[in-house]
Parts: structure tokens; sequence; C-alpha cells
């Protein structure tokens, strides 16, 4: 069964990155986007059960962007993904109801066993089905 991923990050570098780096089985990205407005209606369209999220971005920032997309699908993975060696931000969106954090600058191995981690603890906690 796929999976799909919405990456979120206002750098188109870093945007491109993850949406090259991903290597996953059935996993696939139908979208990125570069803010939280864009995120919130891509979201909506696509319904994606994986999301990596960035904190800092304009229009709406990451901890309100968790926050809505997850009022749109509750059991959708997200996995942030920022350059804030802020503990509390990170602790922050987990609260909101983020799944992992993984900071930048990242390497492709980092963020391909961050993602292997996010789906297995979810497959482990009984999510993902339906």
């Amino acid at each position: 069964m796929g999976m799909k991923l919405l990456v979120v990050d206002d750098s188109n570098v870093i945007r491109n990155k993850i949406s090259r780096t991903i290597h996953i089985a059935n996993v696939e990205v139908v979208g990125t986007a570069k803010n939280g407005r864009e995120a919130v209606s891509m979201f909506a369209k696509f319904r994606p059960e994986l999301v990596t999220m960035d904190i800092t971005m304009p229009e709406m920032d990451g901890i309100q962007c968790i926050r809505e997309v997850l009022k749109l699908r509750n059991d959708s993975l997200v996995l942030v993904i920022s350059a804030l060696a802020d503990k509390a931000t990170a602790i922050e969106a987990l609260k909101q109801g983020a799944h992992g954090f993984l900071c930048k600058p990242f390497s492709d191995r980092e963020l391909n066993e961050a993602m292997k981690e996010l789906i297995r603890g979810a497959q482990e906690a009984g999510h993902g089905h339906g």
C-alpha cells in the first residue's frame, strides 16, 4: 500500500533535496509547499499519510500548520525538519502532534532513517490502517 508524502519548506533547495532523497518503498512525494498556507490546501487535496514540516516559514509557521493539517487528517505522520537547534520549538511541534524531529543540515541517510523510523513507529502503534 503506497503512502503519500507532502514536503513543506520555504527553501526551494531543501524541498528539492527532500523530494530527491526519499527512497523508501511505497512512499511517493505528491506535492511540495513553500509555506504553511500552501501546505494546508495541498494537504486537503492529497490527504497524505506523511508530511515533512519546516518550522520557520512565511504566512503560516510550521507549528500552526501542524495543527491545521492534523485537523484534516489526525493520523498523518509529521516529521519536523528545522534548522533551529532550538529544542523548545521541537518540543512545541511534538506537543502539537508532530511525530519526529530532524535538524538541518541533514544527510540523505539521516533523512531516510528518520522517515523510516516514523513509519515504523506508527505501524507498531497500530496507526495507518485506513
